[in-house]
C-alpha cells in the first residue's frame, strides 16, 4: 500500500515550476527547521521530520500545503519530545489570534 507522499508513477497534472515568493510564515517555519536541526542543537533530525510528515495520514497530508506539513510535523515532534506542551501552543495561538483581531479592528475603524 502506498503512503500519501509516494506518488511516483501515478497519473498527475502539470507541475507548476514557477518560483513564488515565500510568505512571512513560510520563511519562519523554514528557519525553525534549520535551527532545530543544526549541528549544535540537533533537536530534530532530518529523518525524524521526514517520518513525521510521511506519518500525517492521507487526509491530512492531502489537505495541507508544503509548509503546513512542515509545521504540523515539527509541532508533533516537539510535543512528543516534551519540548513544548499543548497548553503552551494553545496559549500562543490565542495570543496571536487576539493580536490579529486587534489589527483587524484598527483597519476597520
Amino acid at each position: 500500500m502506498r503512503a500519501p507522499h509516494d506518488i511516483g508513477g501515478l497519473p498527475a497534472g502539470p507541475v507548476d515550476t514557477e518560483p513564488h515568493a515565500a510568505t512571512f510564515w513560510e520563511k519562519r517555519i523554514d528557519a525553525i527547521n534549520v535551527l532545530l536541526g543544526d549541528d549544535k542543537r540537533r533537536i530534530l533530525s532530518r529523518d525524524e521530520r521526514r517520518l513525521a510528515i510521511e506519518s500525517l495520514g492521507e487526509e491530512v497530508y492531502q489537505t495541507l500545503g508544503y509548509y503546513e506539513r512542515w509545521t504540523a510535523a515539527v509541532t508533533r515532534l516537539l510535543l512528543q519530545k516534551g519540548i513544548l506542551s499543548q497548553d503552551e501552543i494553545d496559549a500562543k495561538i490565542a495570543e496571536i489570534r487576539a493580536r490579529m483581531g486587534e489589527a483587524e479592528e484598527k483597519t476597520e475603524a
